[in-house]
């Protein structure tokens, strides 16, 4: 029996359903993974019990020695993984950490011009309810509505318009390359900041699958636990030295109290574990299996949005394809152990509860050991549910199929 067992029944046996959910479930939502063991047991060691405020040699609390060398040996691992000079492994999530490096570049009140939600952007990249739509003057740019796209000189002409002090780079739901380099160019034109939010796509910039931004944008900020397959948190990245330093201050004391010593240690393994070249060979297959999932959804006939995919993730707009909205699917879905959210296309029309089409992910069940026929398998099961959608018998005989599948790839 375990001390939690032991302590705290009640929870326990939550967690026990939630291991027992994740076993039986294929997982699609392209912003989960599933960390290791090494990561795990990191990340719920003794350091969660050591306060920390600071940085590593400028401590408010003692007894920080061995603290110290966690996080450093978590920066310069970080370092060597995106060939930069300067990180943070501090912020708390990717919202912290876009959060203290808008505020390093800009002003409160400044412009801000970042993609549009329905487009594939973030809720910090200027969102209305968010702090980055409430603190700065916010204005988006998408995609074409047809091809899926970002039409770069229809962002240079919103950027030469509005005149924003900071552009933001990087999306949460668009399967194409990112061209920073235009970006870049299009931000120098209008004399703006660039910032690279690259949290979907750390894992495929890391092993160079998808052109860096390093050299283009003056900070890149990321999540940890997407393609980094590690614990849940945020980071900040630079070359330039004096920004460096604000982004530090502005996260602390700024923006955040006492750091997650425990989390960092899961980063510091989980950095470790993403040099490997066993590392580059999974991301590779992730891109492989997320481009078998697209092929085999566009045969069955679904409008895949842009296309296709250049890295982890699909879109699949479900309302045009199969008349059925986007909660529609994902509540679905759910009966048959199938995991999707469901997210806006571009152009809309349903309100962001419903949305008019699923995202679909491919690195957590790629962990998993899920090959391009396992993922060629997932497409046909999700159009069977579709498809048989008010029939419970083929829906209970998917949902036994999932199970089978799952049990040859079990999470560790």
């Amino acid at each position: 029996m375990s001390y939690l067992e032991k302590e705290d029944k009640e929870v326990f046996d939550l967690i026990e359903l939630e291991h027992k959910r994740q076993n039986e479930h294929i997982e699609l939502i392209a912003s989960e993974n599933f960390v290791s063991k090494a990561v795990l047991e990191a990340q719920g060691s003794i350091l969660t019990n050591k306060y920390a405020e600071g940085y590593p040699s400028k401590r408010y609390y003692g007894g920080c020695e061995f603290i110290d060398k966690i996080e450093d040996l978590a920066r310069e691992r970080l370092k060597k993984l995106f060939n930069v000079k300067y990180v943070n492994v501090q912020a708390h999530s990717g919202s912290s950490a876009n959060m203290a490096a808008i505020r390093s570049l800009i002003n409160h009140g400044d412009k801000i011009l970042g993609m549009s939600l329905d487009a594939g952007g973030h809720l910090t990249h200027g969102y209305k309810l968010s702090f980055s739509g409430q603190d700065y003057e916010s204005f988006t740019y998408g995609v074409n509505i047809e091809t899926g796209l970002i039409d770069y000189d229809e962002v240079r002409r919103i950027a030469l318009e509005v005149k924003p002090n900071l552009i933001i780079c990087g999306a949460s739901a668009y399967p194409r390359e990112i061209d920073f380099k235009k970006f870049k160019e299009i931000a120098d034109e209008c004399g703006a900041y660039l910032m690279a939010d690259i949290a979907h796509i750390a894992g495929l910039v890391a092993t160079n699958l998808h052109n860096s931004p390093i050299g283009y944008a003056d900070v890149i900020t990321s999540t940890t636990h997407k393609t980094l397959r590690g614990p849940r948190g945020g980071i900040i990245m630079t070359n330039d030295e004096e920004l460096a330093k604000k982004i530090d201050k502005t996260l602390f004391p700024g923006c955040q109290g006492g750091p997650l010593e425990h989390i960092i240690a899961a980063k510091a393994v989980s950095f470790k574990e993403d040099l490997e070249p066993s590392y580059k060979e999974y991301m590779v297959n992730v891109v492989k299996n997320a481009k078998a999932l697209a092929d085999e959804f566009i045969k069955l006939g679904y409008k895949v949005i842009s296309g296709g995919t250049d890295n982890h993730m699909i879109l699949l707009d479900v309302k045009s394809t199969k008349g059925v909205t986007g909660k529609e699917v994902e509540d679905l879905l759910q009966k048959v152990n199938i995991t999707v959210n469901k997210n806006s296309i571009p152009g809309d029309k349903e309100k962001p509860m419903f949305t008019s089409g699923i995202r679909l992910g491919t690195p957590a069940m790629t962990t998993k050991g899920y090959s391009e026929e396992d993922f060629r398998l997932v497409a046909n099961i999700i159009n069977k549910a579709i498809n048989n959608r008010n029939d419970e018998k083929v829906l209970s005989s998917l949902k036994e199929e999932v199970i089978a599948l799952n049990k040859k790839h079990p999470t560790f």
